[in-house]
């Protein structure tokens, strides 16, 4: 038979096998008996079923049994326990009650000696404040009089420290003021010292005694201190005989440059009215040759001939008798 054909009978038992067990009873015995042989019957399986229920009834019965009466075992124990735990815990208390009676009657004692002890502390520290506090009285009393005392000598010492550096201002002043004249006394003594002494030069100048040169040296060291600046020796050659009137020399000039002004100067032991208008054609051959307008021109000599003032006057000469009396700038003309 092929898969294909057994299939199908057992697609058509299917079909039909209920039908054919309802309608032949024969068919449905013989199924039956055989089924029989490897399967319970109804009866059967429903006597061992009840069997079972009424064996498990039976062990629950028996195991309930024992629970109980292991629960009431385990509650005698438990109720046997909880009396001996009350018992002892009764007893515990009662100790504690004992205990804390005790405690709190030695705690109120102590509390008793500890409140006494602090009164008497207290009235102790009363009385230490109160002697602090009197002795404190008498230290700022002291302290008062010792710092009123101090006050008065501080008084005492500042105002003898102010008329003593009174007295020491004052006499500083009379020093300095006596210093500040012997200087000037003295420098006008050496002042009148060099002024003699140039006069004397220049009276050997003029009579032989001492070299014109020298002379004129000493001049111009004092104008290069008033002044500040260096006095230029200058001696050129006139080719032309302009100073001369004609006749070519040798001519010789001091020249000061001061802040971009032409300065120049003829330092002489004694000047004629001759000399003034020789002095005046060197300053124009000068300012001829160089280009440049002379600011000031100069005529320092301590003998200055009476009859050439007037025209160093009208030349616009400034003349002096000696270094120190040249001012550092032009004086105003009237």
């Amino acid at each position: 038979m092929t898969d294909l054909t057994e299939r199908k009978v057992i697609h058509s038992m299917r079909n039909h096998l209920p039908r054919l067990l309802r309608s032949d009873p024969v068919l449905s015995e013989s199924i039956l008996t055989v089924t029989r042989e490897h399967f319970p019957t109804k009866v059967a399986v429903e006597d061992r079923f009840t069997r079972m229920l009424n064996e498990l009834a039976r062990e629950r019965e028996a195991q309930t049994r024992k629970w109980e009466e292991q629960k009431a075992e385990d509650k005698r124990k438990w109720d046997e326990q909880n009396r001996k735990w009350d018992e002892q815990k009764a007893e515990d208390k009662r100790k504690w009650d004992e205990q804390n009676r005790k405690w709190d009657e030695q705690k109120a004692e102590d509390n008793h000696k500890w409140d006494e002890q602090n009164c008497k502390w207290e009235e102790q520290k009363a009385e230490d404040n109160r002697k602090w506090d009197e002795q404190n009285r008498k230290w700022d009393e002291q302290k008062a009089e010792d710092n009123r005392k101090w006050d008065e000598q501080n008084r005492k010492w500042d105002e003898q420290k102010a008329e003593d550096k009174r007295k020491w201002d004052e006499q500083n002043r009379k020093w300095e003021e006596s210093s500040r004249r012997f200087d000037e006394v003295h420098r006008e003594i050496m002042a009148q010292s060099k002024k003699l002494d140039r006069s004397i030069g220049a009276l050997g100048a003029r009579w032989g005694l001492q070299a014109e040169s020298a002379f004129r040296d000493a001049m111009a060291a004092i104008l290069v201190e008033n002044f500040g600046v260096e006095v230029v020796n200058v001696n050129e050659f006139d080719d032309a005989g302009e100073v001369f009137f004609g006749r070519p020399d040798q001519v010789e000039l001091d020249v000061i440059i001061k802040n971009g002004l032409l300065i120049i100067c003829e330092l002489k032991s004694s000047v004629s009215k001759s000399d003034m208008y020789t002095f005046e054609r060197k300053v124009r051959f000068y300012e001829k040759r160089h280009q440049r307008k002379a600011s000031r021109m100069i005529v320092v000599s301590p003998m200055i001939d009476d009859r050439a003032r007037p025209v160093g006057e009208r030349l616009g000469i400034e003349m002096y008798p000696d270094s120190p009396d040249v001012p550092v700038t032009r004086p105003e003309t009237r």
